[in-house]
C-alpha cells in the first residue's frame, strides 16, 4: 500500500521532509499525498504537518498494525499474511474459517480485542482492548493427528523463550497449555485442528497473553507482563520475537522430530516431579506427574505404581 511505502520513507528519515518531495518520490499530486498522511493519523500515527517545512513522523501508535509487525520480522513463513482486526468475536473462529477456505501456512490472525474470546474447554478468555497479544496462527504441518499435542507445547516454549528476550523475566509452562510467572496466569493456548484419520490438513494455535494490563483489570489468579515488570512492554516487538521463536521452533520440529522441542519444555515446565490431580470428563486422578511422552501426554504415576497417560484435562498441583 501506497500509505505504508510513505510512512516507510517517513521513518527513515531524521526531521521534515516536505511535500515535494514525498509526492515527486511517488509520483502523486499534493492533495492525493495528503490525503495519504490523513490515512496514517487516522490509523494512529502522529505526524506534524508544518507549512513550509514538510512533515515528520513523531511517533507510532501502540496497535498491532500488520506492517508494523511485518517490519523487520525475517521470518521465512510465519507472519507473512497477517489478517488485522481492531475487534473480532474469536481470532479462533476467524483462523478456522481461513484455513477451510485455503489460508497458507503461516497465516496469522490478530485481533486488538475479542468478544467472545475463548480457551481450553469453551471458557472464555479476557482481551481488553491493547493490552494484550491475541492471535491465531495457521500451520499445515505433514504429521499424523496424534502429534499436534506438541504443537502446543511447541508454542508454550516459544512464548517463553521471547518472553525472556523482550522482557527479561522467567515464564513457566504448567502442562498442557498455561503461561506462568510468579504462579499466576500470564497466557493460554488453543490448539484446535482440521484432520481426517492419518492426515492433518491445518491445524489454528491460538495465544492469548496478557502483556500491558493494568493489575485492576486482572481477574483472580492472573498476572501481566507490565505488573510483573513494573513497566509497559513494546507488544509489537514481543510479537514479533515470538513469531520468530515460533518458526524456529516449528523448522526445529519438523526437521528433528518431537525430541528437541520436548527437552525445550522440559527447561520451562513446573508440572513434572509434582504431586498432581487431573480433572476431566473421562477421568479424575491424582499422583506424581513423572514425564512427557513423545506425542506430548503427560504420564502420571498414581499410588498404586501404575501409570497412567494423560492427554487431557484440567491439572492442579497439589504441592
Amino acid at each position: 500500500m501506497l500509505s505504508e511505502k510513505i510512512l516507510d520513507f517517513l521513518k527513515k528519515k531524521h526531521g521534515y521532509v516536505s511535500g515535494e518531495e514525498l509526492s515527486g518520490h511517488f509520483g502523486i499530486t499534493r492533495q492525493a499525498l495528503w490525503k495519504h498522511i490523513h490515512e496514517l493519523k487516522d490509523a494512529g500515527y502522529e505526524i506534524l504537518a508544518v507549512p513550509h517545512l514538510g512533515y515528520q513522523l513523531v511517533s507510532s501508535p501502540d496497535r498491532l498494525l500488520p506492517y508494523e509487525v511485518a517490519s523487520g520480522l525475517n521470518t521465512r513463513v510465519i507472519g507473512k499474511k497477517i489478517l488485522y482486526f481492531d475487534r473480532v468475536p474469536s481470532t479462533m473462529d476467524a483462523a478456522m474459517e481461513s484455513g477451510l477456505k485455503g489460508a497458507a501456512e503461516g497465516t496469522l490472525v490478530l485481533a486488538e480485542s475479542q468478544t467472545r474470546g475463548r480457551g481450553r474447554l469453551g471458557r472464555d478468555w479476557v482481551s481488553p482492548k491493547y493490552k494484550g497479544i491475541y492471535l491465531s496462527l495457521i500451520l499445515r504441518p505433514k504429521i499424523l493427528p496424534s502429534l499436534n499435542p506438541v504443537l502446543t507445547l511447541l508454542a508454550a516454549v516459544s512464548i517463553c523463550e521471547a518472553i525472556k528476550i523482550i522482557a527479561g523475566l522467567d515464564a513457566q509452562i504448567k502442562w498442557p497449555n498455561d503461561i506462568l510467572m510468579h504462579h499466576k496466569k500470564l497466557g493460554g493456548i488453543l490448539t484446535e485442528l482440521n484432520a481426517e484419520m492419518d492426515r492433518t490438513s491445518f491445524v489454528v494455535i491460538g495465544i492469548g497473553l496478557n502483556v500491558n494490563n493494568d493489575k485492576k483489570d486482572l481477574i483472580t489468579g492472573a498476572t501481566s507482563l507490565k505488573e510483573q515488570k513494573k513497566e509497559s512492554i513494546n507488544r509489537i516487538e514481543l510479537l514479533r520475537d515470538l513469531l520468530r521463536q515460533i518458526e524456529k521452533n516449528y523448522i526445529e520440529f519438523q526437521e528433528k522430530g518431537t525430541q528437541a522441542i520436548l527437552d525445550k519444555w522440559r527447561a520451562f515446565n513446573i508440572t513434572l516431579g509434582r504431586r498432581i490431580k487431573v480433572v476431566s470428563q473421562k477421568m479424575h486422578l491424582e499422583g506424581e506427574a513423572v514425564s512427557i511422552d513423545a506425542d506430548g501426554g503427560l504420564l502420571v504415576r498414581k499410588d498404586s505404581g501404575l501409570i497412567e497417560k494423560v492427554i487431557s484435562g484440567d491439572i492442579i498441583h497439589c504441592r
